[in-house]
């Protein structure tokens, strides 16, 4: 399959998407079981109680009979056509005597945590539930996504310092979309926009998308900091233990994973959605990786010192991949597709775009992690050099049969040959004598006696 096809074969599957959507997953609605004490939503012999201390914007979807219900003292409900609140007329058995139930604390849902987010390429995907696994600092909305608060929710987000440094293509709250500074600084103006982000600083929306085919850094890595604090406070504030003896640690993640790294150095024909494009449908849909998570970006590497200064590396698209396998087995699936890869690579690389890989792996069965590398250029010249190095051997063999240039070296060796063999003739005195056990018995014609 030549360049052409192949890139038509994506286009077919499903072009480039222009950025990453981000969706925010909690919610505040009245209707969702999981934001009440018990997991379940009052019924009519209940009692809800909104905190009276506690700002909060809520959804109500549908009608609801109540006993009783206590609102905060700044808040607000939505209400949905046809929803609302009524005393309850008569009791509901399947009710029971009632009690009273409490709303949650909607205060605890951080924008760094990337647990909160989900990603997708596409609308379709987003509809479709097909998502993306994203690095630590990039499972946090980046500088080129669209964040999504999905139409039909009310919702609370927290946004701690340095949220002011927080920027965004777009941001739809409610159905609507916003995609200019001003357009959205005059929605968190408004009741319900101060309740959804009670700040103190707010995202900054710059309808700007990512002018490069290559890709564009997510930005997040200055806040790498606040996003692993709001993630590990779900395992006790460390990093849950890994199976591997020397997990990986991927530019953009917290913790260290048992799996595979892809290294790719790039040119300028390069098209990071086109890639990742090809790497989802060649290989994750395999029933062999359908457990397999795979993380396509472009990051920033670590800089280097070098005489006190320190040195900027150009980007690189790492490419990680990473399995739920425990024990001996954890990263195998993983680095059999980082495998795969590589030989997609060394086949159609160039056609892509693609200067050099590298591959690093650690998994359960490993006590240390392993490198290999690969340069389309690279191995392109190796092939070469050996090429001209068997035509000029077989040229040379061709004019030594011609006698094109036997004679003089033909010469030199003769030479040499000829006073070998003089040097074996002349008579040589033997000063030693005859030892039956080291040396042959057989007697020489020569020394017999007359």
């Amino acid at each position: 399959m030549n360049t052409v096809q192949i890139l038509l074969s994506l286009l077919v599957l499903g072009g480039p998407a222009d950025a990453i959507y981000k969706r925010w997953i909690p919610n505040t609605n009245f209707e969702n079981a999981s934001n009440w004490a018990g997991q379940r939503l009052p019924c009519p012999q209940d009692e809800a109680v909104f905190a009276s201390n506690k700002e909060v914007s809520v959804l109500v979807q549908s009608a609801h009979s109540l006993k009783s219900l206590y609102i905060p003292l700044d808040g607000e409900f939505i209400l949905s056509p046809g929803a609302g609140f009524m005393a309850a007329s008569a009791d509901d058995p399947a009710c029971g005597e009632g009690s009273l139930v409490n709303f949650g604390d909607a205060d605890h849902y951080q924008w760094f945590d990337p647990t909160l987010w989900q990603s997708v390429g596409s609308i379709d995907d987003l509809e479709n539930g097909r998502f993306l696994f994203s690095l630590d600092t990039e499972g946090v909305p980046c500088q080129n996504d669209d964040v999504i608060f999905s139409s039909e929710t009310s919702f609370r987000v927290q946004i701690q310092e340095p949220a002011s440094e927080i920027q965004l293509k777009s941001i739809s709250v409610l159905g609507r979309k916003f995609i200019s500074v001003a357009e959205f600084g005059e929605y968190l103006a408004s009741r319900t926009g101060r309740l959804q982000f009670p700040g103190p600083a707010q995202p900054q929306v710059t309808n700007m998308k990512c002018p490069d085919k290559s890709g564009c850094l997510c930005g997040n890595e200055r806040m790498r900091q606040e996003i692993c604090s709001a993630l590990l406070q779900h395992s006790g504030n460390k990093c849950p233990e890994v199976s591997c003896a020397n997990p990986l640690e991927p530019i953009g993640h917290c913790c260290g994973i048992c799996g595979a790294i892809i290294s790719l150095e790039y040119t300028s024909e390069f098209d990071l959605e086109v890639y990742r494009s090809r790497l989802i449908h060649t290989f994750l849909n395999l029933d062999k990786y359908l457990e397999v998570k795979l993380a396509v970006s472009k990051v920033q590497p670590l800089a280097s010192a070098i005489g006190g200064k320190s040195l900027r590396s150009e980007p690189k698209i790492q490419i990680v991949c990473a399995d739920e396998k425990m024990g001996s087995n954890a990263g195998t699936s993983a680095l059999l597709l980082g495998r795969d890869i590589m030989e997609d690579i060394e086949s159609h690389g160039q056609s892509f775009g693609i200067a050099k890989a590298e591959l690093d792996f650690s998994t359960g069965a490993t006590t240390s992690t392993q490198k290999g590398s690969l340069s389309s250029a690279g191995i392109a010249g190796i092939v070469l050099a050996i090429v001209i190095l068997v035509s000029l051997l077989g040229l040379g063999y061709f004019l030594y049969r011609m006698d094109v240039f036997r004679l003089p070296s033909s010469r030199f060796f003769w030479s040499l040959r000829n006073a070998s063999r003089l040097e074996e003739t002349e008579p040589v005195d033997n000063m030693g004598f005859s030892n039956p056990i080291f040396e042959p018995t057989v007697e020489n014609e020569e020394f017999k006696s007359p």
